[in-house]
């Protein structure tokens, strides 16, 4: 299978290539494929008839796009429905990420694929306004995968790296962590998210619409974190702190860990968040407790 992937310098992106089962994939520099510049897209894909295009690219820096709302919609939705559109023209699949942020109403129970979302932010708007346009553009083409809180080895650039390898930093330094208890999630390997991706596009009937994926359970912050400090033997003192979900006035979803519903029924699983985290620092830092 040729695919086309956008994107690839990221956490995701860079974990997709390292666990290619064997496709040829085409992962283009910016300079060649930048998704705020609209001819770009429809170019290479009618150049490289690839059989699908994976787009990892977004505008996924939080509190950045309450500042720059014009291109969060720009990244998050206009270029994903463009993107959309041009798959559709060729006869391609496509799949595109967006997030646990589309939700965030009250709630106590991991989110399904078919529950109604109810975004906080721009951040969380812009990405479900993106996926009603790939939708609407490739109704028959496009398939968005909805994931939450992820790590892995080539960080996050536009956050400066990722969650789990900062909160390593700050427990091997014995430091006071305050950190988030109200806000519950499903933290994801994107080790395991990547090999999961390539199960999906194997399978005959997985088909275009929606589909979370994330590492099994829910947990707060504040848990995560504990057991990253755990499982590294650090000395740090983790405290839990209520902030309401909002970071400054900006809200975030209290409670947006979520369901592999329609993954499962295809026989996609992902393994629960702890055995995922603990792989995850035992293959990065070595020998865990």
């Amino acid at each position: 299978m040729k695919i086309l992937l956008i994107g690839a310098t990221g956490q995701l992106g860079g974990d997709l290539l390292r666990n290619n089962p064997g496709h040829e994939i085409v992962a283009p520099a910016r300079d060649q494929l930048d998704l705020a510049r609209a001819g770009d897209a429809p170019r290479l894909i009618a150049e490289l008839r690839p059989n699908a295009v994976i787009n990892c690219a977004a505008f996924h820096n939080v509190p950045k796009c309450e500042e720059d709302a014009p291109q969060a919609f720009l990244i998050n939705c206009v270029a994903v429905r463009d993107l959309a559109a041009a798959c559709a023209a060729q006869g391609v699949r496509l799949v595109t990420f967006s997030s646990d942020y589309v939700f965030g109403g009250p709630r106590t129970m991991p989110w399904r694929e078919d529950d109604r979302p109810a975004p906080l932010q721009i951040y969380g708007i812009s990405r479900l306004a993106g996926e009603y346009a790939a939708l609407s553009a490739a109704p028959d083409h496009a398939a968005i995968i909805r994931t939450c809180g992820l790590y892995g080895r080539s960080g996050a650039r536009s956050k400066g790296g990722n969650f789990v390898d900062a909160r390593v930093v700050e427990a091997r330094a014995g430091k006071r962590i305050e950190m988030a208890s109200e806000q519950v999630v499903s933290p994801t390997s994107t080790d395991d998210l990547s090999r999961a991706v390539f199960e999906l596009l194997q399978i005959a009937s997985f088909g275009s619409g929606i589909y979370h994926l994330v590492n099994d359970g829910a947990c707060s912050w504040y848990e995560f974190t504990r057991e990253i400090v755990r499982l590294m033997g650090g000395r740090a003192e983790v405290v839990p702190t209520d902030r309401g979900g909002r970071t400054g006035n900006m809200r975030r979803p209290l409670y947006s860990a979520l369901a592999n519903t329609r993954a499962r029924a295809l026989g996609v699983a992902m393994r629960p968040w702890r055995d995922a985290l603990e792989a995850y620092l035992q293959s990065r830092y070595g020998e865990t407790r």
